[in-house]
């Protein structure tokens, strides 16, 4: 595979750039994603400062934005303008730090058939790309697999946004959300290829996985919250080896609750990465299983 890099979902510290890169190069990480699902807290001198010392200590960006900032509304009213006007700002500060990508949620159904918020979501996402593109902010967007077993977001969603919008929007991997979705099926390597596999057809070349991964409670297919690692049932060690079959770079972005957990996660993501990298030849099949329709499935 290509490079891996490992991360925390927040960035460590909101006193200094200076001290924020400390602390993740202090901890081993090569990558962080910036957190503003809350709010927005970090200003455009921050973003640069912390932008250029991440560049110079290998570390890469990536930022999510607010939870409020989500395509698809079914009117074009004040909720929708402040989700577009999170969307363009967290879009401005990935720019300000060379962050690789905008993660943010689809959206709900709201009372439509699936196929209708899907082109909801779609037209205003492209609506979206063209003020982002008259500002020089058209970066890459990554849409979250979601945990809500009955809602907008499940993997084939993610799919089928990404399929249409082209390039430019990314699906992004949450492993702990397909686990909850599941009743708990993401145990063996072949599971997390499966829909690797769907992902990586829709990249462009060079462009890396970029994965959310914890442990994860769950309560009738939808998550409830993230865990400690080792408190629930999703390991790491079959990721690495998933992502060894492929040939293409990764992100992996620890949305665990503790540091613990975060250096848990990648020791055991390495070594799960080793006997994958022994065996020769190794590669993914690309084709859908059973195991991604039950993943994916409502």
């Amino acid at each position: 595979m290509g490079e891996l890099r490992f991360g925390p979902a927040r960035v460590p510290s909101r006193k200094s750039p200076e001290e924020a890169i400390a602390l993740l190069q202090e901890r081993g990480y090569t990558a962080c994603e910036i957190d503003f699902e809350g709010k927005f807290w970090m200003d455009y001198p921050w973003a640069e400062r912390f932008g250029g010392l991440a560049r110079e200590a290998g570390i890469v960006l990536s930022v999510h934005a607010p939870i409020a900032g989500f395509m698809g509304h079914v009117e074009r009213d004040k909720k929708q303008r402040m989700a577009v006007g999170m969307l363009d700002h967290s879009a401005g500060i990935a720019v300000a730090c060379g962050a690789e990508l905008v993660v943010f949620h689809p959206g709900f159904l709201l009372g439509r058939a699936r196929e209708d918020a899907i082109d909801s979501v779609c037209d205003q996402l492209a609506e979206l790309r063209e003020r982002l593109e008259g500002k020089g902010r058209a970066v890459p967007f990554g849409v979250e697999i979601m945990g809500r077993v009955r809602e907008l977001g499940t993997a084939e969603d993610v799919f089928a946004i990404c399929a249409r919008m082209g390039g430019w929007v990314r699906p992004v991997l949450d492993f702990a959300h397909l686990h909850a979705v599941t009743d708990g099926a993401f145990v063996a390597a072949d599971d997390f290829a499966a829909i690797l596999g769907p992902g990586d057809e829709l990249l462009e070349p060079g462009a890396p996985f970029h994965v959310h991964f914890s442990d994860i409670a769950y309560a009738n297919r939808n998550e409830t919250k993230h865990l400690p690692y080792g408190e629930g049932t999703l390991r790491a060690e079959p990721l690495g080896e998933a992502l060894s079959r492929f040939d293409r770079p990764a992100t992996v972005i620890s949305e665990s609750p503790d540091e613990d957990s975060h250096q848990a996660i990648w020791a055991a993501l390495s070594s799960g990465m080793e006997p994958a990298r022994s065996s020769s030849s190794r590669r993914a099949k690309t084709t859908t299983s059973s195991k991604r329709s039950r993943s994916s499935r409502n």
